[in-house]
């Protein structure tokens, strides 16, 4: 009997991280209820004085400074280094661990794109400094990205924060903050657009961490 329990409490415990993965997805919808309440997603006053204030900052040269820092939140940028990061992981792991970061950041743009399409944000009806993606608001996937690729990278099996040098730590959410920054300056994305896929992100690699698949071996 006393085996029989410890069985069950072993697979509960398996199963618990499998039914923490849609936590970010939850966070998503939350704030898609918050800022779009009863369908309604037009801009808040926090979103409208966020894009004023962004928009207070404007000069050629920080201009042209974050239209190049976007690009570091693009999928076409970091999809490429996910992969050369699996490489280098794979030389050293020979295992499926060494493919997290690659994994974990497709289903990041997975989930940011499936939420634009459920949602259905406007984007900001303001002059913006690049062209306008054809695409839905809500939530940045830029900042989505950024985020679950920064969390994932330093997460990584092989490596935790804990082991992570202060400096590589201070520069990731330093590339996470200027990705998010960079997409309210350029005037194509709402502050609530940003901060919520910004949490998302996070909260995904956090989740997808936890299953066993992804654990070294001791």
């Amino acid at each position: 009997m006393a085996a029989q329990a410890s069985t069950l409490a072993d697979r509960v415990a398996s199963l618990l991280p499998l039914a923490l993965l849609p936590a970010a997805p939850a966070m998503l919808f939350l704030g898609a209820s918050c800022i779009c309440p009863a369908g309604d997603c037009r801009p808040s006053a926090f979103d409208a004085a966020g894009m004023a204030l962004a928009a207070s900052g404007q000069t050629p040269l920080a201009d042209a400074f974050f239209r190049a820092v976007t690009w570091a939140g693009s999928i076409l940028v970091l999809g490429p280094l996910a992969l050369v990061h699996a490489a280098f992981a794979w030389h050293r792991l020979r295992c499926r661990r060494a493919f997290f970061l690659p994994v974990a950041l497709a289903g990041a743009a997975l989930m940011a794109h499936a939420t634009k399409i459920a949602i259905a944000r406007e984007r900001p009806d303001v002059p913006a400094l690049i062209d306008m993606p054809a695409d839905a608001s809500f939530p940045s996937a830029h900042s989505l990205q950024a985020s679950a690729f920064v969390m994932a990278w330093l997460l990584a099996p092989g490596r935790s924060v804990r082991r992570a040098r202060a400096g590589e730590i201070a520069i990731g959410l330093l590339l996470v903050a200027l990705v998010a920054w960079s997409r309210l300056h350029l005037q194509v994305h709402y502050p609530s657009d940003i901060l919520f896929a910004l949490a998302a992100g996070a909260i995904w690699v956090l989740t997808f961490r936890q299953p066993s698949i992804w654990r070294l071996k001791t």
